[in-house]
């Protein structure tokens, strides 16, 4: 049975369709058999960032609505055949999205793969809602930045009142994965440090990805970074947070693209 991980944000640019597709990517070649739905109905940007753009024919309404099965909309991944997309369709908008019709979906996709990795639209509404509702787990991607922050302190929140777990009075398990980080910048003020990003949220660190060329030229090839160029320091700090998301003790560093440099170690360990 596998388990569902919803990819999330409050504020939107901050690298959840990077990390959903990088995280997907990681855990399909650790063995897993992985399906990334892209939940941002109307925007459509995953299948980009995976590289299938020309393939979809069928997208989630589809099959939500009953008009596609959900074997004619899967995507299989032609460098990895344990990785699949469920795109978004770019044409409708988010109410198409029914609660009924993403449970159907997530319970028949539960029966197929080991994770079931949702990347979710940004903010408080319909989408991102349905996007977390199934959650076993959550990942909360957040930039250091004040406003970043902020916004996914709120959706911390609704993690822990609107989702099906919560309603049973159990915790989605959730973890913080922070984006675009630069330690010389950090270091002058010009961004929020790491250890100031973990007092306000509270919640375990999985991952710090440094700010990168690498995560934009993987983008724009259509590959995920984690296969694009597995040995770039953004690409070893996604496999150490899948490391994590599997309950691996792995020590938290600072990672750099610095020749010569592996950051500070830090010493804090993800929960």
């Amino acid at each position: 049975m596998a388990k569902v991980l919803v990819v999330t944000s409050g504020k939107g640019g901050v690298g959840k369709t990077t990390s959903t597709a990088a995280l997907g990517a990681a855990l399909a070649h650790g063995g897993e058999k992985v399906v990334v739905i892209d939940f941002d109905v109307g925007l459509r940007n995953l299948d980009l960032v995976m590289g299938a753009e020309r393939r979809v024919v069928f997208d989630l309404i589809n099959v939500v609505q009953g008009d596609a099965k959900l074997n004619q909309a899967l995507i299989r991944d032609k460098r990895m055949e344990n990785l699949s997309l469920l795109p978004a369709s770019q044409t409708r908008d988010k109410d198409a999205l029914t609660e009924e019709g993403v449970a159907r979906v997530l319970g028949e996709l539960r029966e197929k793969f080991d994770w079931i990795i949702c990347d979710s639209p940004a903010g408080i509404e319909r989408g991102a809602t349905l996007a977390m509702r199934h959650a076993d787990v959550a990942v909360v991607v957040t930039n250091p930045e004040v406003s970043s922050v902020r916004d996914s302190d709120r959706i911390i929140g609704l993690l822990d009142s609107k989702t099906e777990k919560a309603e049973k009075g159990e915790r989605v398990e959730k973890h913080l994965l922070l984006t675009r980080y630069d330690p010389a910048r950090a270091e002058r003020g010009e961004m929020l440090k790491v250890d100031d990003v973990l007092e306000i949220l509270s919640i375990p660190l999985i991952g710090i990805i440094p700010e990168s060329e690498e995560v934009l030229r993987a983008s724009n090839v259509g590959s995920p970074v984690t296969l694009n160029n597995p040995g770039s320091a953004p690409s070893k700090a996604y496999f150490d947070a899948v490391r994590r998301l599997k309950g691996e003790t792995v020590e938290m560093t600072i990672p750099t693209d610095r020749k010569g440099l592996f950051g500070k170690l830090f010493g804090r360990r993800a929960a």
